[in-house]
Parts: structure tokens; sequence; C-alpha cells
């Protein structure tokens, strides 16, 4: 066993990720590789965790495939989320999901059926897409280096509880080429997220306080984790309670 499969695997361990579930990875990999980590050995040993299961890390594009220049390739499209997410992408995963903005990469038993559908609804984090997909699975979502505001996974319960604040109107969907891995070329109307101000860290004191998300560190680098369940729990009720709940009061500082 590698350092980085030992400590990656006590970190996973303490947060509660099982073995056989679905891990959703957003990371800032720049402290770890200057701790000496290797971003082939973290995500090595990610799989090796997850070795009866699926890992999953956003690759999203939405700065590189937008209206001026629509088209996404499943293979050759950028991602710009990460040196750990690119190099995943790249060598490691088997599937990626076809969405011009939100798609990711997946490795493992439910790789396939997870990314299979995203682009057959117009929105980014619709029922189809791996994250709604992922709430009929035991799925858990790992921050490292980073907090809640780069969780896509909040954008669900967004586009499912108050559509008409948080997705732009219909008749301001972008259409989109979609070229797959197979050849296979679709088109895609999206249905993008409004420019909003949102504050997502402030589900991170509820969930902490109830022992939901989970807390850590990984050779320097801080961790959060929470199952996806418990995530949209509270974004749900809190967007149930108050369709705006998720919008940051005025003069708060925005989020990159």
């Amino acid at each position: 066993m590698t350092a980085e499969t030992q400590v990656v695997a006590e970190a996973l361990a303490r947060a509660g990720v099982p073995h056989d579930g679905v891990l959703f990875v957003h990371s800032a990999f720049r402290r770890l590789g200057a701790q000496g980590f290797r971003v082939d050995a973290f995500i090595e040993a990610l799989l090796e965790y997850m070795h009866r299961g699926t890992l999953v890390m956003p690759t999203m594009t939405w700065r590189v495939v937008t209206p001026a220049s629509p088209t996404f390739d499943e293979l050759a499209t950028v991602s710009h989320v990460g040196v750990a997410a690119e190099r995943f992408r790249i060598a490691y995963s088997t599937h990626r999901s076809l969405h011009p903005t939100h798609s990711v990469a997946a490795y493992g038993k439910l790789a396939a059926a997870l990314t299979s559908e995203h682009h057959l609804d117009g929105t980014p984090c619709a029922l189809t897409s791996p994250y709604g997909k992922a709430r009929q699975e035991d799925a858990h979502v790992l921050l490292l280096g980073i907090g809640l505001e780069r969780c896509t996974a909040i954008h669900h319960a967004e586009e499912i509880v108050a559509p008409e604040i948080y997705l732009v109107p219909p008749e301001a969907a972008v259409r989109y080429e979609l070229r797959a891995r197979d050849g296979a070329v679709h088109e895609m109307r999206l249905r993008g997220h409004t420019k909003l101000n949102r504050d997502f860290p402030q589900f991170a004191a509820s969930l902490t306080a109830r022992g939901q998300m989970r807390h850590g560190d990984l050779a320097g680098t801080p961790w959060q984790a929470v199952a996806q369940k418990d995530l949209l729990g509270e974004v749900f009720a809190a967007l149930e309670r108050d369709p705006h709940a998720i919008i940051a009061p005025p003069g708060a500082p925005a989020i990159p």
C-alpha cells in the first residue's frame, strides 16, 4: 500500500464513504501537489477504495462550450475544474456524460447508468443527470480543498423546486451539438442556470451540527464530506420553505 493509498483510504473511511457506493469528488489539488502528492497516485487511491462502487468527477466545460462555440465533444473537450478531474477524465474514466456545460466523468459499476441520459433533459442537473440518478444510490460528496460553494449537486434541488428562479426561461435556451465517443451526434437545447450570487456554504453548519457533514485533513488539505441524500434533504427543505433561500443577501461577497 502506497502512502497516498493509505491516507486517502483513512480519510474516506472517516468520512463514512462506502466502498460500494457512488463518490462524487470535487477537488483543488494544488496544496496536495505541494506536499508531494502525485495526481495519478491520488486518483488510483480513490479508485482502489471505491473498487466495488463508482467514482465520479465533474468535468465542467461552460467556459469553453458557449453560445458562440456550441459544440461539445465527449473525448476532446477539455474540462476546467482542476488537474485531478482532467487527468481522471483522460486516463481513468470509462464514461463521460454528454452535456455541454456540466458533464461528469465516471469509472465503476454504475458509470454507464449514471452518465447515459444527461443529454435527454434540457437543464444542467435534471433528474436524468448523474446528480438526479445518484439520488437512488448510496452517494456521497467529497470536497477536497474547497467547500460547498463548488458542490454541483445543490443545483439539482434548485432545478426541481424553483426552476423559474434558478434557470433561464425556455425561450432563452441555447442549442448545442454533442458528439459522443461512438461518433453519434446529438442536439440539445439547454436552459442554463441564472447568474445569481448563491450561498451554498450556508448549509454546512446545520449538516455539521447534526453529524451529517464530516471534516478532516488530508496531508495539509482540508476536506468535507456528506451523503448526497443528507445534503439534498437540507437544501430541498430550505427551498420549500423559501424558494429564494439559496440567493445570497444583497452586499454579500460574490462566490466565483
